[in-house]
């Protein structure tokens, strides 16, 4: 089932401009257009696009997509390299995690004293 732009962005909560960006950066390729030049996204459009936003939601750079774009563009000879590029921002989403929490436990103290505080 073909999705239009607008549907697109709609289901991943992001802007149209933000697909051309990522078509115009080389994250997508291939994309399909109609007859007056419109695109048509495909499934497997809509679900590159959906990893690329969860890893640039979880915080991958832009260049770091674009290299796993090309991965994704080079075919089964690149799923060990695919693989170690996950692999590693997993381990750095784990890192954020790890600080986040601590953070929060900092703030969460802060609210404690503010409310003995108070009283």
């Amino acid at each position: 089932m073909p999705y239009t732009p607008g549907e697109v962005a709609g289901k991943l909560g992001v802007s149209i401009d933000t697909l051309r960006y990522y078509e115009r950066i080389g994250l997508l390729h291939g994309v399909e257009r109609t007859s007056t030049g419109h695109r048509v996204f495909s499934e497997d459009d809509f679900g590159r696009l959906g990893l690329l936003r969860c890893l640039r939601d979880s915080g991958m750079p832009i260049a770091r997509l674009r290299q796993f774009a090309e991965l994704l563009g080079g075919g089964d000879d690149t799923y060990e390299q695919r693989v170690a590029l996950l692999a590693e921002h997993d381990a750095e989403i784990d890192a954020k995690v790890e600080r986040l929490r601590r953070e929060q436990s900092r703030v969460r103290e802060k609210i404690e004293w503010y409310r003995r505080a108070a009283g």
